[in-house]
């Protein structure tokens, strides 16, 4: 519940700091064209293909690092709560100490420590074969561990359509506005610079549109990329600490037995 809250508040924060940014970054452009002529100006002369491709690639741009916002922390608190629930579940002597608490650990660890425990019970009369029964319940701790990787990386796959894809939208905006130049260049007679200028500039906004939204993609895929994996590693360590509990639960199993009968 907090995550969700935090990510509308930061998108709607993000939100605000993009637009301020864009107008502020349009004011900056705006210095160094013409009298008369700015970013604005030249968008709102643009082609309708054109300002539909410009407008779709800033979406994109507000949509990375709104992801970017809401990802990094979904990420941190994981991790924190991982990392926590590691130290706790590591000072348990067994997987049934390990058991009282669970109920206050990070729900991924929660997880692995419950499927551990319910192949721990239904193998309740099988446990002599003691290879079987840590092959089962690594088999259930795998799953998990692939499903939290999956569940981690929901939303960075968006990230890299848009830095694939994002260049050539914006090309396609800049080649379509350049047709049109050239177009009007043979409607008008005319090659004056003055009469073509404004037309290929319009269409390269596109393309910095496009490397706009690209570019900040591309880099934060590669760091949640990172994260991610460093997240992966955390949970294989936790499921591997889980497994050592049953190991050695298992071991307490024999060793009662043969020193009962030492005792008697």
């Amino acid at each position: 519940m907090f995550v969700r809250l935090t990510r509308r508040i930061g998108a709607s924060l993000l939100a605000c700091l993009l637009l301020a940014h864009a107008a502020h970054a349009a004011d900056l452009v705006s210095l160094s064209l013409p009298a008369g002529t700015n970013a604005w100006t030249m968008f709102e002369q643009a082609d309708i293909v054109v300002k539909t491709v410009m407008v779709g690639l800033i979406a994109a741009s507000v949509l990375t690092w709104t992801v970017w916002l809401a990802k990094s922390v979904e990420l941190f608190a994981a991790r924190r709560r991982l990392r926590l629930g590691f130290r706790r579940l590591n000072a348990a002597a067994g997987l049934h100490e390990a058991l009282g608490v669970s109920g206050s650990i990070d729900p991924t660890a929660h997880a692995l420590l419950a499927a551990a425990e319910d192949e721990w019970e239904r193998s309740a009369g099988l446990r002599e074969d003691r290879d079987g029964v840590k092959e089962r319940i690594a088999s259930h701790l795998e799953r998990i561990e692939a499903f939290s990787g999956r569940r981690m990386t929901r939303g960075t796959g968006l990230l890299a359509t848009i830095g694939s894809t994002a260049p050539f939208v914006g090309l396609f905006g800049t080649v379509w506005g350049i047709m049109n130049s050239f177009l009007g260049i043979a409607q008008s007679h005319t090659t004056n610079l003055a009469v073509v200028a404004p037309g290929i500039a319009e269409a390269l906004l596109a393309t910095a549109c496009g490397l706009f939204a690209a570019i900040p993609a591309v880099v934060i895929y590669n760091h949640f990329a990172r994260q991610v994996a460093g997240y992966r590693a955390q949970v294989g360590d936790t499921a591997a600490l889980v497994l050592r509990l049953v190991s050695r639960e298992l071991s307490r199993a024999a060793i009662r037995p043969a020193e009962a009968g030492a005792e008697r």
